[in-house]
């Protein structure tokens, strides 16, 4: 199976699943980005790795976004400015993901609500599974190491 996309003055052609993916991604790329082929993620995660967590927000619509991304998905705007957010917030849901213990062990996955009113799905490395609670306050922390840092969260002092 074969298809033709045309975005512009390019034209793709796609013979599978993988090349279809790729195309997607390619095209969700804005053609006028040329200093940073990640685009949002690579500013995103420059910013963790300054221990800072910025997210874009639409110099349209007002609204923020994450995961960051280098078109608003509320307006489709495409001037974005930086904000630094607090990374505080609370546990909105969480989960325990069950594994063997020769895998690792069970660990535990949660949303979280941050203050200024994003969600992201983290984890509180320092909690056992059982233990992180719908409602829990939270701060965040980044985890350095390997290509990319992570946000992670930690019990807000009380």
């Amino acid at each position: 199976m074969q298809a033709r996309v045309n975005h512009g003055e390019t034209s793709f052609v796609i013979g599978s699943k993988v090349d279809l993916n790729l195309t997607l991604i390619r095209l969700m790329q804005p053609m006028s980005e040329p200093t940073s082929p990640l685009g949002a993620r690579r500013q995103y995660q420059d910013a963790l790795a300054a221990g800072r967590f910025e997210v874009p927000r639409c110099q349209a619509c007002g609204a923020m976004h994450f995961p960051p991304r280098v078109m608003c998905p509320h307006c489709g705007g495409t001037a974005l400015q930086w904000v630094a957010l607090s990374g505080r917030g609370v546990v909105y849901s969480a989960t325990t993901v069950r594994r063997k213990a020769d895998a690792g062990g069970d660990y535990g996955v949660c949303l979280v609500d941050l203050d200024e009113g994003l969600r992201l799905l983290s984890n509180v490395p320092g909690l056992a599974p059982q233990q992180v609670r719908i409602g829990l306050r939270v701060r965040m922390l980044v985890l350095q190491g390997g290509a990319d840092a992570l946000p992670l969260f930690e019990p807000e002092a009380a």
